[in-house]
């Protein structure tokens, strides 16, 4: 018996040892864990740094803490606050233009002048370069911008949209933490009683957000009483809206290339059978950039526009960036250097405006062609510049686009949506002279398909089809392929040899002439008729024509009835 005693206190000892480690490590399972997370590990930031919540995400970009003042990169505010702001890096400016005028602020100053040039002042640096970036104060965002934000010790809280929330009261003390688990690092304490924002429930943990914007995890059981709050949106700022300009009915407008018919001619090209014109619009083409301070080649002629008037016609005189330099052997014009410089960009719309004023025109027609993605903000500031002062001298401002697509969006139809009157799509050049690649000028689904993503961000009643009263005979001999541009009113030459195209929506015509294949898509009175029911089923503000001198009475004709329509 003295031998066994021993044994069985030392299985006794075992028992009890396995049962304090076994015990020891179901606690430490089911027990809470009591890490602390590293904050500015989990929002990212060093010192002078601010993790940016917005709405109720955290965003990759950082906010610049300066003192007490707030600042944003210029990125960050036009990703997500408001994209109007516009910064000359070469005369450090940085501009927002309303359709009341142009505030300015100068790089790394306090105060800036308001749309009417009045100097505001500001306890503040509005705006500074450090290390390549620009970064704007916050609270000068919100002179032009309903946002709000509240400032933590690590993290801003912003919101741009408000809504409705669903909130959940605290039932016990617990914590959040940075992931469902109860040994996952603990963010913040909640107490009973408090309140937070539920952004996912899930089957025992829930995604929330404290009153001081920490996200984070909290389990189901210590939640409850949900319901719903109305949140209070920011209406600090209200943007004055460009005053739009619109003719009675669907604007008709036709380019006149004035070197290559009089105005006599082009008008009586246009006259339609019941004495009317085809036409309400005269955009003669009279301006073309010049040079790169902003000056401009004119054929202006005071007496054409008198003489349009008399008709009962107005006259949006054309200015484009292409005529001039491909006339002139030599010329050098850059529209990116034009564009982006402020002061040259400025001179050239008071430029622009005042001779529109002083040959007694109506308006201002922008046919800016082939512009790079690094020139679409300038375009873009440019073309908000002019509408201020075509606005305040009650002139019409309309902007001839190439039809759209994803690799040619910097021409921002959306924004040409809000600030001119008519937003003009060339519905031709599918391809084009020079490519070197036959086929039509305008299909039908070309057309409808550019016009479809036109009116995704143009409204409909500022949406201009512009009409080829042209086309291309192209000639392929061996791997040479060159091509002539063919007016309209010669399409009936080429119609003995032509079949229609139903899907195209033209007639199509092919022949051999020694070893060259010549190859055409025919714009004629057919074609023009079904663009001209697709424009009408999608209501668009009218139509445009390229150009006047090319047409027959028959197209003329299809013309004035859908204005007429």
């Amino acid at each position: 018996m003295k031998r066994i005693i021993p044994v069985i206190v030392a299985l006794l000892l075992i028992v009890i040892i396995g049962g304090v480690y076994f015990g020891g490590q179901l606690l430490d399972k089911y027990s809470y864990g009591k890490e602390t997370a590293d904050l500015d590990e989990y929002y990212g930031v060093t010192d002078g740094r601010l993790a940016i919540i917005l709405q109720d995400g955290m965003v990759e970009e950082k906010a610049l803490l300066q003192g007490d003042i707030v600042y944003f990169d210029l990125g960050t505010v036009h990703q997500y606050l408001n994209e109007g702001f516009y910064a000359d890096y070469n005369e450090q400016k940085l501009l927002y233009t309303t359709a009341e005028g142009t505030a300015a602020a100068m790089f790394g100053q306090t105060g800036y002048k308001n749309a009417a040039g009045e100097d505001i002042q500001t306890p503040y640096t509005v705006c500074f370069l450090e290390e390549g970036a620009l970064y704007v104060a916050a609270d000068y965002v919100r002179q032009f911008t309903n946002y709000e934000y509240v400032r933590y010790d690590r993290h801003l809280q912003v919101y741009t949209e408000w809504g409705v929330k669903e909130v959940m009261t605290v039932s016990k003390n617990t914590q959040v933490r940075t992931r469902g688990g109860i040994k996952s690092p603990i963010l913040r304490e909640l107490k009973k009683g408090e309140t937070v924002e539920l952004l996912k429930q899930m089957d025992k943990w829930s995604l929330v957000k404290t009153s001081d914007a920490v996200i984070g995890y909290v389990e189901n059981k210590r939640l409850g009483g949900l319901s719903t709050e109305i949140e209070t949106p920011v209406t600090d700022y209200v943007e004055p809206r460009h005053t739009d300009l619109a003719l009675e009915g669907k604007l008709s407008l036709g380019w006149h290339p004035v070197w290559s018919s009089s105005l006599s001619d082009a008008l009586a090209e246009c006259r339609t059978s019941d004495g009317s014109y085809a036409i309400n619009v005269l955009a003669p083409v009279w301006f073309s950039l010049s040079d790169n301070a902003g000056g401009f080649r004119s054929y202006a002629d005071a007496d054409y526009v008198k003489k349009a008037h008399d008709q009962g016609l107005q006259v949006w005189g054309t200015w484009d960036n292409f005529n001039y330099a491909a006339e002139v052997e030599g010329a050098e014009v850059s529209t990116l250097g034009i564009l982006s410089s402020t002061s040259v960009r400025q001179k050239l719309v008071s430029d622009m405006v005042s001779t529109t004023l002083e040959y007694g025109m109506d308006g201002v027609n922008i046919d800016f062609e082939g512009l790079t993605q690094d020139c679409g903000e300038h375009f873009i500031q440019f073309l908000r510049e002019l509408s201020v002062l075509c606005q305040e001298n009650g002139l019409f401002l309309s902007v001839a686009n190439h039809v759209p697509y994803d690799y040619n969006d910097y021409y921002r139809l959306d924004i040409q949506g809000q600030i001119a009157d008519y937003v003009i799509i060339m519905g031709y050049d599918e391809h084009w002279s020079g490519s070197g690649d036959p086929g039509s000028t305008a299909s039908i689904g070309f057309v409808s398909g550019g016009l479809d993503r036109t009116l995704e961000k143009v409204p409909a009643k500022k949406v201009v089809n512009a009409l080829p009263f042209y086309m291309l005979l192209w000639k392929t001999e061996g791997t040479k392929v060159t091509d002539a541009s063919v007016r309209l009113k010669k399409a009936s030459d080429y119609m003995d040899k032509a079949v229609w195209d139903e899907e195209l929506g033209q007639y199509y015509a092919e022949w051999q002439e020694g070893e060259a294949t010549f190859r055409i898509w025919i714009e004629n009175e057919e074609s023009l008729r079904i663009k001209l029911n697709v424009m009408n089923a999608k209501d668009l503000g009218g139509a445009a024509v390229w150009c006047l001198g090319y047409g027959n009475a028959g197209a003329w004709e299809l013309v004035r009835n859908y204005i007429g329509s």
